[in-house]
């Protein structure tokens, strides 16, 4: 099982371009560690002068840093984690404020592939979906407990599902004699009320299997958070990117730094401004980085990814 990192030549140059310190090291969060692929990378480009702090709450993830830790030493660390949690994590380790902040908002092949995970339907498994296998409610028991409606808008508003009220209407009927526990049960059932999807690329389960990983581990909320929290801890000159790999997540990301790129918005007619407002962030790359066709080629789970960056003024 191998991870490819996704737009790592692009995130990676992005982040180093930043400004540096005057005199010190440097130090960059990697704040979804995952399998390790883009923090790996900084650590060997960025030199002796740059440090990086990871973190992960996916317990798998943490046991595979260990290589690091041994090849990089001190200047490598792994926080175990939630980044919506990003001060709290952060201060109980001593970090300060940082120069750069990486959030690659998507699923590690690790997690992908394996089955027990239940993240997806590809290869049989428990219907879990937890980044935290010891936090929160598995998807099973929202699927098992949830009234139509709720099912309903879960589907519709975290998978933008065209079909969200069918689907839960049919999950209701049927899960008190048939009670849907694995990945391989619920994506058949939905498989099965969409007969024609093999003329799709897109398995009919992906938008529900999506809908329900975000709202499990509540990813949008999460988001929001360390978005907010991480232009807080950021260096004048100190650079965030952020991959994100569905439209939910890259509007939420767009909005947050198109507002926090705003100066004054006071009226043309006034002459002196009254609002006070000045910008924070310059975007980088207006219309966000996508990867390149050899890219996805090599790595066709990268087509989706949008990267966007801004630098704190």
């Amino acid at each position: 099982m191998k991870h490819i990192p996704v737009l790592l030549q692009e995130s990676v140059e992005i982040l180093l371009s930043g400004q540096s310190k005057p005199s010190g090291c440097r130090v960059m969060v990697d704040a979804t560690f995952g399998g390790g692929g883009h923090t790996r990378r900084l650590l060997e480009l960025g030199g002796k002068q740059l440090d990086v702090v990871a973190i992960d709450r996916d317990p798998a993830a943490i046991a595979r840093s260990a290589s690091l830790k041994q090849e990089f030493a001190a200047r490598f660390r792994l926080l175990s984690g939630n980044f919506a949690d990003f001060d709290l994590v952060l201060d109980e380790a001593g970090v300060g404020t940082i120069d750069g902040l990486l959030l690659d908002i998507g699923l590690s092949s690790f997690q992908l592939e394996e089955g027990e995970r239940g993240f997806s339907f590809q290869a049989d498994g428990p219907l879990d979906m937890r980044m935290d296998p010891a936090v929160g409610r598995p998807a099973a028991a929202v699927v098992k407990e949830s009234d139509c409606e709720t099912l309903t808008r879960i589907f519709r508003d975290f998978g933008e599902e065209p079909y969200a009220a069918a689907i839960a209407r049919k999950i209701v009927a049927v899960r008190t004699q048939k009670p849907l526990l694995t990945t391989r049960s619920l994506a058949l059932l939905i498989s099965e009320m969409v007969p024609d999807y093999k003329q799709s690329r897109r398995h009919p389960a992906t938008r529900v299997f999506q809908a329900l990983r975000i709202f499990v581990n509540d990813e949008l909320g999460a988001l929001e958070k360390v978005l907010q929290l991480g232009l807080e801890r950021l260096n004048s000159g100190g650079r965030m990117v952020v991959i994100a790999y569905h439209s939910l997540e890259d509007r939420l990301v767009k909005s947050y730094f198109r507002e926090a790129a705003k100066g004054c918005i006071c009226p043309p007619r006034v002459p002196v401004c009254g609002c006070g407002r000045v910008s924070r962030v310059k975007i980088l790359h207006r219309s966000g980085l996508r990867p390149q066709p050899d890219e996805i080629e090599r790595n066709p789970r990268s087509r989706s990814a949008c990267l966007r960056a801004i630098e704190r003024l």
